[in-house]
């Protein structure tokens, strides 16, 4: 079986659908088909690397947006 390649688009927008928390870890991951396991590395790796984005200068209102949504996110899960 081949394995699926994700682009980075891809995997932020997963990632960013799971923060939101409008469905459960499990049933993002059944809908596009990958594991808990792999789904946890991705967010884990955003959240740790997230930061070197903004290292490079200004911030687009894209990169703002993303950064506010994973703040309220990780909120709301407290």
């Amino acid at each position: 079986m081949k394995r699926r390649q994700w682009k980075p688009e891809e995997k932020l927008k997963i990632v960013m659908e799971g923060l939101r928390a409008d469905c459960t870890v499990s049933e993002l991951c059944n809908r596009h088909q990958i594991t808990q396991t792999q789904y946890y590395q991705w967010r884990d790796k955003l959240l740790s690397d997230g930061s070197k984005v903004f290292a490079h200068g200004g911030v687009d209102k894209t990169e703002e947006r993303l950064k506010s949504e994973v703040n309220k996110s990780l909120l709301q899960k407290s």
